[in-house]
């Protein structure tokens, strides 16, 4: 299963597992987790909550249970992270492969590329808005991939990375 929700990207990975520790290790409610979401990690809204528990959920470091959520013992290394939001975040992998070109790609380059990928029932759902909606998707993404060392910032744009931080080139 891939997820489309992604919280705003954070300054540092911390932030991940500050709120993955959040997470209980005895099955909690929704509501519960995100009032401890919010409690110790200082969100905005219970709604920002929400969508971390969610991404957390992507990132496979927490899961949903019967009972309701709980903290896997994954740990979050950076590449158990980048792994899961490769396979797991919705438009991830389409992202990548749009930013692995030997010039840079503006975030509106990435969009135009990934537009037909968007689901037919989601540009009915947000009729009227959906192209931004989608286009801060893809933002985020670009905003995420960064931030794991999977995308870099060059000449006001963004080139895929390999992991070792130098660009990757098609062949």
């Amino acid at each position: 299963m891939r997820f489309k929700l992604l919280p705003e990207p954070p300054e540092s990975l911390d932030v991940v597992a500050d709120a993955r520790r959040a997470v209980p290790l005895v099955p909690a409610s929704e509501d519960d987790c995100t009032a401890r979401l919010l409690r110790r990690l200082d969100f905005p809204s219970r709604d920002v909550a929400r969508t971390w528990l969610t991404f957390l959920r992507a990132l496979e470091l927490v899961s949903e249970t019967p009972s309701g959520f709980v903290r896997e013992p994954t740990e979050p290394t950076p590449e158990h992270l980048r792994s899961a939001f490769e396979r797991r975040i919705y438009g991830a992998r389409e992202v990548l492969d749009s930013l692995e070109t030997d010039e840079s790609r503006t975030v509106d380059d990435v969009f135009a590329e990934f537009e037909d990928r968007v689901p037919v029932w989601e540009t009915h759902r947000a009729a009227g808005d959906w192209r931004d909606v989608w286009r801060e998707r893809v933002e985020r993404i670009v905003e995420w991939a960064v931030l794991l060392d999977l995308a870099a910032e060059r000449d006001e744009g963004y080139v895929r990375v390999e992991r070792s931080g130098s660009p990757r080139r098609r062949a």
